[in-house]
């Protein structure tokens, strides 16, 4: 079955708006419900033998996924760009807690960096603010798709 495009759009839409607030509500997470606060976050990691501009880099994409996923602003980039951070935290808790979600493990990371590639791939979406450039050297020619 071929993707339907009339439906196809919001669904990016609401995968672009879904990664958003996740990247909203891990920042509010680190700055006001952690018990020890962005300094406790900042040593945690800092302890953990990663360098400042590795953090720096983790907020970094935290808050441009947090800013410009919502409103549509050259998202498959901002996936792009966020997917090596995430990819980087289901490392982090695989190797000290395991795979699954029950045990605190990597296993929400991934499900997280799945869904950025996803939305890399599929696009801006429905009502996008500044629409992606495209990728390059992908989709310069069109292709007929194989008979189902």
């Amino acid at each position: 079955m071929p993707i339907d495009m009339r439906t196809a759009p919001y669904a990016a839409l609401l995968l672009r708006v879904t990664l958003g607030i996740y990247a909203i509500a891990h920042i509010y997470w680190k700055f006001y419900i952690r018990p020890d606060g962005f300094d406790g976050w900042w040593n945690g990691l800092s302890m953990a033998g990663y360098p400042n501009w590795v953090i720096l880099y983790v907020l970094s994409g935290e808050f441009l996924g947090a800013l410009l996923l919502i409103p549509g602003i050259f998202t498959r980039w901002v996936a792009l760009y966020a997917l090596p951070l995430i990819v980087g935290a289901a490392q982090f808790w695989l190797v000290r807690k395991g795979f699954f979600f029950t045990g605190a493990g990597a296993e929400l990371p991934v499900l997280w960096a799945v869904a950025l590639l996803v939305q890399a791939g599929l696009g801006d979406g429905a009502y996008a603010l500044v629409p992606s450039p495209p990728f390059p050297f992908i989709g310069r020619h069109s292709r007929a798709m194989p008979a189902e």
